[in-house]
C-alpha cells in the first residue's frame, strides 16, 4: 500500500478551495430548484381568472397573480426602467401609477418597452386620459429588494432609473399604494410586452451546478494523484541517492 503524503500546502490549498466549490454547486441547485417552483406558480396562476384589486391585499403571496383594474393612469409622475435590451436594441419600460377607482388603491403599472436609440432625443410615449379597463399581473422580483436610486436631473419627471422601489415611491408621492410592480397585459395602453418569466431558467443553474461539482471532483483528483505521485518521487530519489553511496 502506497503512502499517501501530499504535503501541507496542497491540504491547506484544498482545504480552503473545496468547502467553497461545494457550496456554489450546491447554492446553484438551489436556484434551479426556485426557479422550478416559480414557473410552476406562473402556469398555475396564469390559468386563473383576475382578481379584483382589493381581493390582492388578503394575499401574501401575490407574484404573477392576475388582476382587473378599471381607473386612470397618471401621467405627470412616470418612470423610466434604464438598461432594458430587446432583441440587441437598447431601450426603457415605462411604469406609471394608476389609480383603481374600485378599491381607491395607486398601483405601479409597467406599461412595457420602449426603444431608445438615440439618447439626445427623449423618450416618446403617450398616456390615455380616459379611465380604463385592464387587466395585469403582479410581478415579485426575484433575489434583493428593488432600491429607488437618486435621480440626477433633480426630481424631474419622468424619472430616468435602473431599479425603483415601490414602496418609497408612495412615500415619496404621499399616496396609499400596493407594494409591487403590475405587468400590464396586451390592452390599450400596452407597449411591447414579452418580458422572460426567469432572467435564468433551471437547467442553466444545473449546468452551473455540474460545472462546479467538476470543478470540486478534479481538485480532488488532483490532490489525490500529487500525494501518492509526490511521495513515489521521493521513494524513487531516496533508493537512487542510496545506490549511489
Amino acid at each position: 500500500m502506497k503512502a499517501f503524503r501530499p504535503g501541507w500546502i496542497p491540504t491547506l490549498v484544498v482545504l480552503a478551495l473545496l468547502p467553497g466549490l461545494i457550496a456554489l454547486g450546491c447554492w446553484q441547485l438551489g436556484r434551479a430548484a426556485e426557479k422550478r417552483v416559480l414557473l410552476a406558480t406562473y402556469a398555475e396562476r396564469r390559468a386563473e381568472a383576475p382578481l379584483a384589486t382589493v381581493q390582492l391585499l388578503a394575499h401574501e403571496d401575490n407574484a404573477f397573480r392576475r388582476v382587473h383594474l378599471y381607473g386612470r393612469f397618471d401621467a405627470a409622475h412616470s418612470l423610466l426602467l434604464d438598461n432594458r435590451m430587446r432583441d440587441g436594441r437598447a431601450g426603457v419600460e415605462l411604469l406609471q401609477p394608476f389609480h383603481d377607482q374600485a378599491s381607491g388603491l395607486w398601483l405601479l403599472v409597467n406599461r412595457g418597452w420602449l426603444p431608445w436609440p438615440d439618447r439626445r432625443v427623449p423618450v416618446h410615449f403617450d398616456t390615455p386620459a380616459q379611465a380604463l379597463a385592464l387587466d395585469a399581473s403582479v410581478y415579485v422580483a426575484p433575489g434583493n429588494t428593488f432600491q429607488l436610486h437618486p435621480d440626477p436631473a433633480g426630481g424631474e419627471w419622468p424619472q430616468l432609473l435602473t431599479a425603483v422601489d415601490t414602496v418609497r415611491l408612495w412615500q415619496r408621492l404621499e399616496r396609499e399604494g400596493f407594494a409591487q410592480e403590475l405587468r400590464l397585459e396586451p390592452g390599450p395602453a400596452a407597449y411591447r410586452l414579452d418580458w422572460p418569466i426567469v432572467a435564468m431558467g433551471p437547467e442553466k443553474h444545473l449546468g452551473y451546478a455540474v460545472q462546479w461539482f467538476a470543478l470540486a471532483s478534479a481538485l480532488v483528483l488532483l490532490y489525490l494523484y500529487f500525494g501518492w505521485h509526490q511521495n513515489k518521487e521521493k521513494r524513487h530519489g531516496h533508493r537512487h541517492s542510496t545506490g549511489s553511496a
